[in-house]
C-alpha cells in the first residue's frame, strides 16, 4: 500500500519517521502515564492501599492497572490517528529467520518457572485476576509503544533491522527509568535497565519470527504478572510478602535476565535486512 497522498500534516510528520520521534513518543507516553496515575490515584484513593498495592484486587486495578489501561487506549488512538492500524497489527513487512525462535523459548521458560513457583493458595483470587489483567495492560501498552510505534518510526526513517532492534530496545529500557519517579530506589532502577534492554531484544526477535505484534504482546503480558505473583508484588510498589515464594525455581528464573541480555547481544550480529519505507504497509518481504 502506498502512502496516502491525502495525509495531513500530523500524519506527514510521523510518517517521515526518525529515532528522535520514537524517543519523543516514549517521553510523551511516560508524561501522560504519570499524569494519569496521579489523577486516578486521587480519584480512587479510597480503593487503593498505599502500603501494599497488591493487598486486594481493587487496589491492584485502581492503583496499578488503570493508568496503564488508559495509556494503552491513548496509544491505540494515536496509532489510529496516523492510519497505522494495519502497519502495526498486520503481518510484519520482513520475515524472521528460524533461529529467532530461540527468543520465544527463552521467554517462555521463566514464565513457566514463575507459574510453578507461585504460592497460588496464598493469594486471593481477586488479586490473581487483577494482576493478570494488569499484565495484559502492560503487554499491550509497552509493546504498542516499542515494538509497534518505535519500530515503525525507525523503519520509516530507513534504518536497517539491526539498528531497529537495538534502538527500539533502548527506548524500551529507558521507558523503565521512570520507575524512579514512582518511588523505586535509583540503584534498583539502574540495575533493571540492562534486563529491560535484553528483554526488549527478545521481544523484537519474537516480533520478527512470529510476524505479528500479537505474540510479543501476549508473551510480555504473561511475563510481568507471573513474576509479580511469584515474588509477591512489583518492586518499589509494595507487595504481598506473605505470598512471596521461596522456591529455588525463582532463583533459576532470575538468571534469565542475564540470559536475555547475553543472547540478545549475540543475536544483534546475526540480524539482517532492511524495510524500505514505501513497503512497510505492503505484504511481508523476505529477509
Amino acid at each position: 500500500m502506498s502512502q496516502s497522498v491525502s495525509e495531513n500534516r500530523w500524519q506527514a510528520f510521523w510518517n517521515r519517521g526518525g529515532w528522535w520521534k520514537a524517543v519523543l513518543a516514549a517521553v510523551v507516553y511516560i508524561a501522560l502515564y504519570l499524569a494519569t496515575g496521579f489523577v486516578t490515584s486521587t480519584i480512587f484513593a479510597g480503593m487503593i492501599d498505599p502500603e501494599n498495592l497488591f493487598s486486594n484486587g481493587a487496589s491492584v486495578f485502581f492503583g496499578v492497572a488503570l493508568p496503564i489501561l488508559i495509556g494503552a487506549i491513548l496509544l491505540l488512538l494515536f496509532i489510529w490517528s496516523l492510519g497505522w492500524l494495519r502497519e502495526i497489527f498486520g503481518p510484519q513487512p520482513i520475515k524472521g529467520s528460524g533461529w529467532m525462535w530461540i527468543a520465544v523459548v527463552l521467554v517462555v521458560i521463566p514464565i513457566a518457572l514463575h507459574v510453578a513457583a507461585t504460592n497460588w493458595g496464598e493469594i486471593p483470587a481477586d488479586v490473581i485476576v487483577a494482576t493478570l489483567f494488569m499484565g495484559l495492560c502492560i503487554g499491550v501498552a509497552e509493546e504498542l509503544l516499542t515494538r509497534g510505534i518505535a519500530v515503525n518510526l525507525l523503519r520509516k526513517a530507513g534504518y536497517g533491522e539491526k539498528a531497529v532492534m537495538v534502538l527500539s530496545s533502548v527506548v524500551f529500557a529507558l521507558l523503565h527509568a521512570q520507575n524512579i519517579i514512582g518511588g523505586q530506589d535509583p540503584l534498583a532502577t539502574l540495575l533493571t535497565l540492562p534486563y529491560a534492554f535484553g528483554f526488549g531484544l527478545m521481544m523484537y526477535l519474537v516480533l520478527r519470527v512470529t510476524g505479528s505484534i500479537i505474540w510479543p504482546i501476549l508473551l510480555h503480558a504473561a511475563t510481568d504478572p507471573t513474576t509479580t505473583l511469584a515474588s509477591g508484588g512489583l518492586a518499589g510498589l509494595g507487595g504481598t510478602a506473605e505470598s512471596a515464594s521461596t522456591s529455588p525455581l525463582l532463583t533459576f528464573a532470575s538468571l534469565f535476565g542475564v540470559v536475555f541480555l547475553v543472547a540478545g547481544l549475540i543475536a544483534i550480529f546475526f540480524v539482517k535486512g532492511r524495510v524500505h519505507p514505501k513497503v512497510i504497509a505492503a505484504e511481508p518481504a523476505g529477509v
